[in-house]
């Protein structure tokens, strides 16, 4: 199972600097919650082990919160050293790239409201730990049959 971080790299390796596209933390952190609840929804699995929680702006993922906060509000810079053929097998890049055409077209501001106007982080008291169940149940709904 990739960890979260992981699934954050490969979003930052979608990224087409040449258009002026950029993911900062916030943008990141959002990512990582819609590919986690798609593929609870799909798989009935998390995608990576890593606890998402609600906080102020939306979900996030403390741990990569953490490790990325020193880029502060400018883009998360693609570390160069990474192989995602070890990492994700074809089915989980066709979930991430599905989920970065959706959703990478956002801004961080725009991701961040989307997200605080959807059940699983509504109804998760902020600091707490938003639920697989919750957001598995909320994501079926939002896949088609």
């Amino acid at each position: 199972m990739p960890k979260a971080i992981d699934v954050g790299k490969y979003f930052l390796s979608l990224v087409d600097d040449e258009s002026g596209d950029s993911i900062s933390n916030l943008k990141l952190q959002k990512l990582l919650y819609y590919a986690q609840g798609f593929h609870l929804a799909a798989y009935d699995e998390p995608l990576f082990p890593e606890n998402i929680e609600a906080w102020a702006h939306g979900p996030v993922v403390p741990v990569v919160y953490y490790q990325l906060k020193h880029f502060g509000a400018n883009p998360v810079e693609l570390p160069q050293d990474v192989d995602f053929d070890a990492i994700f097998g074809d089915q989980k890049k066709e979930l991430l790239d599905e989920v970065y055409a959706v959703y990478g077209q956002f801004s961080a501001a725009a991701l961040r409201n989307m997200s605080h106007n959807e059940s699983p982080w509504k109804q998760t008291p902020q600091g707490d730990t938003i639920s697989h169940d919750l957001m598995r149940d909320y994501f079926k709904t939002r896949i088609a049959s």
